[in-house]
């Protein structure tokens, strides 16, 4: 047949013949196949039906043209050439050469661990520094009821345990790294830093006055309730039912007793110069101004000057009744509980300071922390 000696399909260079490439298959025109392998990567372009001819003088055949298998090669080599432009992507010898993004510097890694270490430290002393609060409110509160008295009496004591809670969550969260316990560290410090600020305010504002006035002659003071904020007047003066708990109180306690047992004073000069506590002085004797006579510690003949003072006639020797309904008793109470919130208060100042340095220095390592972990998180 003219058809048995003509050549198979032209491969690439690099291509291998595959076996049964040109074996026991129908060989083809080259013209024809050069149509076969110019429509290959257009799938859209359909392929005409195709007549071969084995001389120009024979009919063409009625039988449709069989495809030839194609080489690998050719196809992506057609693929590629038909890939529109827009979605090829190429690399520039530019970005091949581009370094690679270098690993966040140690110096921030460093510098956020240093934040955070400094924040621990700091929420540590805040916690040391609340100790020095529980004890003045725990102290404050015994007092108060040593001296029969209940005002503000667990407040500090309160502020202080809210203190040391707060502080112990921001160490925690400073010694693990967790960001939600401090900042409801650094939230709960503020706010109760500014209650012990308003606290410590309202205890100046309403101690500030004193209602010791010195009497010639003696060494202990009298007292009087003009000399007070109008605050403490109203709490011994304002409630007669609080008075009554506060006297009956004070009649079973051993101020007055502890003073009449005492064997030290033998005439009345003696107890002249002695040094007496406020409620002693206010509650055990009668006042200096009714010029009393003095027999002992609790026991006092008819008074000099009955008019000069309303207290004066408020006096009685019985150890039950003593001058415990006189004036002089309510500013003697509360002389003692100003000396209290004055003691009190020196702790809790220096506590208060120190919280608000420590506050300062907390919120400084907690932003530079912040920044530290955005730097090593976005720049890089």
């Amino acid at each position: 047949m003219a058809t048995a000696n003509r050549p198979c399909m032209p491969l690439p260079d690099d291509a291998a013949t595959p076996v049964g490439r040109c074996h026991g298959m129908q060989r083809r025109p080259t013209a024809h196949l050069r149509v076969v392998s110019s429509a290959v990567g257009h799938p859209n372009k359909s392929f005409p039906r195709t007549h071969t001819s084995s001389s120009p003088n024979r009919p063409p055949s009625k039988r449709p043209a069989l495809f030839m298998p194609i080489h690998p090669a050719i196809l992506r080599t057609s693929a590629a050439a038909a890939t529109p432009p827009h979605l090829v992507t190429t690399t520039t010898h530019a970005e091949r050469s581009r370094p690679q993004p270098p690993p966040p510097p140690r110096a921030a890694v460093v510098a956020m661990a240093v934040s955070n270490n400094i924040t621990a430290c700091v929420t540590l002393l805040a916690l040391i520094c609340a100790v020095p609060v529980i004890a003045s409110g725990i102290w404050f509160a015994s007092a108060q009821g040593e001296e029969c008295a209940r005002l503000a009496r667990w407040p500090v004591a309160i502020l202080g345990g809210l203190l040391l809670l707060a502080a112990l969550a921001g160490f925690v969260g400073a010694y693990w790294n967790r960001r939600r316990l401090l900042a409801f560290y650094l939230f709960a410090m503020a706010s109760l830093v500014v209650l012990l600020i308003a606290l410590l305010v309202f205890a100046f504002a309403v101690t500030r006055g004193s209602g010791a006035y010195p009497v010639l002659g003696r060494a202990y003071d009298d007292y009087h309730l003009d000399g007070f904020s109008m605050w403490l007047r109203g709490y011994v003066s304002d409630d007669p039912g609080r008075w009554e708990k506060i006297r009956a109180c004070l009649a079973v306690s051993d101020t007055c007793k502890k003073l009449a047992r005492q064997a030290a004073f033998t005439n009345a000069e003696q107890f002249y110069q002695s040094h007496l506590s406020p409620l002693q002085s206010g509650c055990c004797k009668p006042p200096s101004v009714c010029g009393f006579s003095y027999v002992s510690p609790t026991v006092w003949t008819a008074a000099a000057r009955p008019a000069a003072d309303p207290d004066c006639g408020l006096w009685s020797n019985d150890p039950g009744q003593l001058c415990y309904e006189c004036e002089s008793c309510k500013a003697g109470l509360l002389e003692t509980l100003r000396d209290q919130w004055h003691k009190a208060n020196i702790a809790l100042v220096v506590a208060t300071v120190a919280l608000v340095i420590l506050y300062l220095v907390g919120c400084s390592a907690y932003k530079n922390a912040q920044a530290a972990a955005i730097f090593s998180r976005y720049k890089y």
